[in-house]
């Protein structure tokens, strides 16, 4: 599988533009047989060398968030849920839910894109370089809290490395009643650092369907990048062949 080609900027004017600040990158992995019955048949699962499924949890703050066609952009706090897919033979990113603290985002994603995105509640602060990150979704007893320390750089990821496969992901697919639509994201690679997570509470793994961690279950790997300047191209549905 071609795991560079994604990385390229697609030809054409992008569908606009975006700041990912202050992402915080939590996985955990579970048995294929796991995940199969939560992702569309349509989508392949991507398992790592390991042939465990990994799931990440990504707290982040989105920053001027505007199509091509908008002077202004907006600015929330969102934390998505993903696994890993792929499309005939296309890697890319699978999305069980979406948390934005932005009501207009969440309506425009999901009408303009198809995504679960939902409305939260959510806060973010630093005290003494410990990072509080809370998200309680609307309506619903969905909550979760995370508490971690920047790490050391590790600078961007090589081709072929775990952080690479986990981190540097730039298709998005997405499933409606059989047609599959694609997304493709465009940015520089990921400055990453290691994160010391010292609190995490997460209802987002549950509430897709996902077994919850035990408290002996750390995550089995946790990243932090300060972000980068992303275009958005897309969606496209996929032509029948």
């Amino acid at each position: 599988m071609d795991r560079i080609a994604p990385t390229r900027r697609p030809s054409g004017r992008s569908s606009g533009h975006q700041r990912w600040e202050n992402l915080l990158f939590v996985h955990y992995t579970f048995p294929v047989e796991v995940l199969r019955p939560l992702v569309p048949p349509e989508l392949d699962l991507d398992p790592w060398t390991d042939g465990l499924m990994w799931v990440g949890i990504v707290p982040f703050e989105m920053k001027d968030i505007r199509p091509a066609f908008v002077p202004f952009g907006l600015d929330f706090l969102e934390t998505n849920l993903r696994t890993y897919v792929s499309r005939r033979g296309e890697p890319g990113v699978y999305f069980f839910s979406l948390e934005a603290s932005s009501l207009l985002a969440v309506e425009a994603a999901r009408l303009g894109w198809g995504l679960p995105y939902f409305h939260a509640d959510m806060s973010v602060e630093t005290t003494d370089g410990l990072v509080r990150y809370e998200t309680a979704r609307r309506n619903t007893s969905t909550r979760s809290t995370f508490e971690y320390r920047v790490g050391a750089k590790l600078g961007t990821s090589e081709p072929g490395t775990l952080e690479h496969f986990l981190l540097e992901r730039y298709y998005l697919f997405t499933v409606q009643e059989g047609r599959v639509s694609k997304g493709h994201v465009h940015h520089v690679p990921y400055p990453a650092h290691a994160a010391e997570l010292t609190h995490i509470d997460d209802g987002l793994l549950v509430a897709a369907g996902l077994p919850a961690p035990t408290s002996l279950a750390a995550p089995a790997a946790v990243h932090f990048s300060p972000g980068v300047d992303v275009e958005v191209f897309g969606p496209w549905e996929e032509k029948n062949e």
